[in-house]
């Protein structure tokens, strides 16, 4: 697996777009079909097909680390880590991910199109 990171900037506030990235609601409006929240397991919902993962480290308004219940290497992991720049002001999205070197590209694309939808869902 390799590890990549993504940077998309956006224009709002961290507290608004943490709620996106960290609660059942805000994941359902760009990420999932359907995400809920039981025992403190989320549950991704993608064609009709759950997929469970828990919450590894978070810091409101900062960053939220997810692990992915069935993959059983304990350092990989998706991660949205939010960044405002000091001098502009802008407000940057970095996440941090893992895939196959030869499905790299493919899930790279996956997430600009999820981030054109978070994007959307935020009214950008």
């Amino acid at each position: 697996m390799t590890k990549y990171e993504l940077e998309y900037t956006f224009n709002t506030s961290p507290n608004l777009l943490y709620k996106r990235l960290s609660t059942p609601e805000g994941l359902s409006e760009w990420f999932a079909e359907d995400v809920t929240l039981r025992r403190g397991k989320y549950n991704f919902v993608w064609q009709g097909r759950e997929h469970w993962a828990f919450v590894v480290q978070k810091k409101a308004n900062k960053f939220i680390r997810f692990h992915w219940e069935e993959d059983e290497d304990q350092d990989i992991y998706f991660e949205f880590r939010i960044n405002r720049h000091e001098l502009t002001g802008d407000v940057a999205l970095m996440i941090t991910d893992f895939a196959e070197e030869d499905e790299k590209g493919d899930a790279i694309d996956l997430w600009d199109s999820q981030i054109s939808e978070l994007k959307r869902a935020i009214g950008l």
